[in-house]
Order: structure tokens, then C-alpha cells, then sequence
């Protein structure tokens, strides 16, 4: 994957499909000072809720809490899931079955909060998160 420009690039959702470190491995689009920004869905990791193709909305300082939909950096790549807690701590969940959770030490691989999804072309497609 190239290094993100303009307001948008693309994230895969898949643990198949992973993207590559973004510049310098945790960079965020530059773009993202505190600004939203959007990333297209890639992968079927967070379906049904969240098709391949469709646009998600982030805001880097969104309030990340349990079962906000969520932009990590974890095992140095990036990835978006749903955030839960249970008894052992923070868990990235993959709402297909197919795709395991993924444990967290803590909230600072959370990267950002989903706030929108949008389908292109679609305006009333939108949903919101927040």
C-alpha cells in the first residue's frame, strides 16, 4: 500500500488482506492532524455491518469505548474492528466468525473511532456511529 494521500486510501479488513505499515508505521494520513478522514472497507472481516467498498468515517480523537467500531495499529498493521471488554481485558472483534478476536494490553493501539459509513453513491446509504 502507498502512503495515504489527499483524504482517503484504502483499508483492508481481512486478516487475509491486510495493508502494509503505513509511513512510518503508525502515521495516519496527513490529513488526520485531529481531522476526520475516510477509508474504504476492503475484506469481509467486518461483515454484515460493514461491506466491502463502503467508506468509513474516523475521528482520530473520537472516545473510543466498548462496542464503538475502531482504527488500530496492532501487530504492526492496521486494522478495524469492533472494541469489547471482557473479564481478561480489551478485545478487537471481527464481527464474521470466521475472523478470531484479537487481544489488546491496552486502549493505545486505538487509533480512531468510526463515526460514518457511507456506500458510494448512495447518500442515504449512510449510517451513523456517534
Amino acid at each position: 500500500m502507498q502512503t495515504p494521500s489527499a483524504h482517503t486510501t484504502t483499508l483492508p479488513t481481512g486478516a487475509e488482506t491486510h495493508s502494509q505499515p503505513v509511513a512510518n508505521n503508525m502515521a495516519l494520513p496527513d490529513c488526520a492532524g485531529g481531522e476526520s478522514f475516510a477509508l474504504m472497507v476492503h475484506g469481509q472481516s467486518m461483515v454484515p455491518e460493514f461491506q466491502e467498498g463502503e467508506i468509513i468515517l474516523i475521528e482520530p480523537e473520537g472516545l473510543a469505548k466498548e462496542g464503538a467500531y475502531v482504527l488500530a495499529w496492532h501487530q504492526d498493521e492496521w486494522t478495524f474492528r469492533q472494541l469489547l471488554r471482557n473479564t481478561e481485558g480489551w478485545l478487537l472483534h471481527a464481527l464474521n466468525p470466521a475472523f478470531a478476536d484479537e487481544k489488546l494490553a491496552d486502549l493505545s493501539a486505538i487509533k480512531g473511532v468510526i463515526i460514518q459509513k457511507a456506500l458510494p453513491g448512495r447518500r442515504r446509504a449512510s449510517k451513523f456511529y456517534v
